[in-house]
């Protein structure tokens, strides 16, 4: 009878909790960056729904800023969130180059990662110079628009020696030095250019100290960095001395590991924001290599909160990391399995060094075994990818049983392949947003946001703190998933070559293709865009009054007519347009490739300006 039991049971039990399949996760993981690609897609692109967007980016500010990535569900290029994702997604291939290599997904690996470099040697045009944002979320998420249809503020944001961002320019340090170490034995000269913009972003972020969103304010909403930027310039440290193998860089660890908080913060969260528990680790392994020389005392204190973020995450330290019933780790309600991946990976990668180094952690007089963090690891890796208690996998396309109302424009609004008829700011939330139905497009890869403390998840796409992905959701899970899918570790205490991938990296192409015979692709962009900029400002009364100029382009080679403009928050006069209604605007006619300029003043950030609606031809 309890055979007979047991055979149903297993029977009954859903196919989730069989066993995974680490390598096809993996190869998902990876998609979902290029389902993120800002600019001139490649040839050899295969989220074959996505075309060109973005591409005058920077042209305003008289820089090239065409490329990156898109951050989550928006359109907004964010700089610190994409330099973190960059260098997890290294990190990922320094630690696990060889486990990536046999899975077969290397080359992607490298090809997602030079996608964000190249971007940042363009936003990257000085030395002390660094643009940190392209549009921004206040506008943008006004609208719910196709990346290709985009018709929000794409101003450039950036920071230098008089605005400066010690955190944002320490984490693009960091990026590129962690790049830096993959491409070397691929493509020297590359990886010695992206060496000498990290060693000039590093200084820039040391000598001219401040946060990045008090120079770049209207980051401050979407990614404030609250753990201010001792962390990311210890962080930025340590991936130059990887890097580069230079004492200076050593000796810095040591002189500011206890004034900058790398032996002081005992941390239970490792993220975009908070990078202590990164550095911590990463300073261990020094010392396990016995390169820590005369600081090894002060990386002694490294490791001894290192040791205490595992054991938090096991539950077995002075202060645990809550977990829900289903066993997942539970930091915050508003996209919580960015933690979870971020901490998979710290798990991961410190059971592989102590293993290599032949070593235990001591968690509260417990000695717990490399093993131990390895499988708890996996079992947060599992609880993503469908054992839980709903049986779901919260990547996209993987499984069974996922999310089909994913929070992202791209996937949420049908292709511009399929329909190339203009998506409107306000309309796409009509049409689109509302829709209770599957995404038109699969986003592939993407790892959602992902349940509440009680394994509570609702699939609707206006549910944004469950629903909505993010690049660095994805990017600490590359190497985790490779090393779980070889089933196997080298020895990670030794700095070993990362094998070349089989097939050439090819990314951005040549922003003016040459012309093909082939029939031509459905198009790239929205045939009208607007451009806004502050043209001078002036103190009357106590108050700071603004003039803005606003362009309106029409792109293509048909008249446009009946251009309908939205304007809200505009609080002072406007001139050169026809008002209709409380905040609409006509215009009767726009010809072809020509631009319309028209004004306002207020004493205000700017207003909202989107297309509501027009007529072509």
């Amino acid at each position: 009878m309890a055979t007979l039991f047991l055979h149903l049971l297993l029977l009954w039990l859903p196919s989730a909790f069989a066993g995974h399949n680490y390598g096809q996760a993996l190869s998902k993981s990876i998609l979902f960056f290029e389902a993120q690609r800002s600019g001139y897609l490649p040839g050899n692109q295969r989220v074959r729904w996505r075309a060109n967007s973005g591409l005058n980016d920077g042209k305003a500010s008289g820089v090239d800023l065409v490329g990156g990535y898109y951050d989550a569900g928006d359109n907004v290029k964010f700089g610190l969130p994409m330099a973190f994702t960059i260098t997890m997604m290294s990190w990922s291939i320094v630690e696990y180059g060889k486990q990536l290599a046999t899975s077969g997904e290397l080359g992607h690996a490298m090809q997602a990662v030079k996608w964000g470099t190249d971007y940042f040697i363009k936003a990257h045009p000085q030395p002390n110079v660094f643009y940190g944002e392209v549009g921004d979320g206040i506008t943008d998420h006004y609208c719910w628009q196709r990346p290709e249809d985009m018709t929000t503020d794409r101003r450039a944001y950036k920071i230098d020696k008089n605005h400066p961002g010690s955190d944002l320019a320490g984490e693009t340090a960091a990026a590129m030095a962690a790049a830096s170490i993959v491409f070397r034995r691929y493509n020297r000269a590359y990886s010695n250019l992206l060496l000498r913009h990290a060693k000039q972003l590093f200084d820039f972020a040391d000598r001219y100290r401040g946060k990045y969103d008090s120079s770049i304010t209207v980051a401050r909403k979407y990614y404030q960095s609250y753990s201010g930027y001792a962390d990311e310039l210890l962080w930025a440290a340590a991936w130059m001395y990887k890097a580069t193998n230079n004492q200076y860089y050593l000796n810095y660890l040591g002189r500011n590991g206890d004034s900058l908080g790398g032996t002081g913060w005992a941390m239970t969260e490792f993220g975009w924001d908070v990078k202590y528990a990164g550095v911590q680790v990463l300073v261990s392994k020094i010392l396990m290599q016995g390169k820590a020389g005369r600081h090894s005392p002060v990386f002694q204190r490294y490791q001894q909160k290192a040791e205490f973020f595992m054991c938090s995450c096991l539950g077995k330290g002075s202060r645990n990391i809550q977990r829900t019933p289903g066993g997942l780790l539970f930091r915050q309600r508003w996209n919580n399995l960015q933690f979870v991946t971020s901490a998979s990976f710290l798990l991961t990668v410190y059971s592989d060094y102590l293993a290599s180094a032949g070593k235990t952690v001591n968690c509260a007089s417990v000695n717990v075994s490399p093993s131990q963090l390895l499988n708890f690891a996996q079992s947060q890796v599992d609880y993503i990818l469908g054992d839980n208690p709903r049986a779901t996998s919260y990547m996209v396309g993987y499984g069974r049983n996922y999310p089909q109302q994913v929070h992202h424009r791209g996937s949420s609004i049908v292709s511009i392949k399929v329909n190339p008829s203009f998506v409107t700011c306000r309309g796409g939330y009509a049409t689109w947003y509302g829709r209770k139905a599957s995404d038109p497009n699969l986003l592939t890869g993407a790892i959602v946001g992902g349940p509440d403390a009680y394994d509570n998840f609702a699939d609707e796409r206006d549910n944004y703190e469950q629903t909505e992905p993010a690049t660095y959701n994805n990017a600490p899970l590359l190497g985790v998933l490779a090393r779980l899918n070889a089933g196997r570790r080298y020895n990670q205490l030794l700095e070993e070559e990362i094998p070349a991938p089989k097939k050439p990296i090819v990314t951005q192409p040549n922003p003016t293709p040459k012309p093909k015979t082939t029939p031509a692709p459905a198009k790239s962009s929205a045939p009208i865009s607007v451009t806004q900029k502050v043209t001078s400002s002036w103190n009357a009364k106590g108050k700071t009054y603004y003039r803005y100029s606003i362009v309106i382009t029409n792109k293509s080679a048909k008249k446009l007519s009946d251009v309908k403009l939205s304007i809200s928050k505009l609080y002072g006069p406007l001139w050169g347009l026809t008002k209709s209604g409380s905040s609409s605007y006509i215009l009767s006619s726009l010809p072809a490739r020509k631009s319309l300029e028209f004004v306002y003043v207020h004493a205000a950030s700017p207003a909202y300006i989107t297309i509501s609606s027009y007529r072509l031809g």
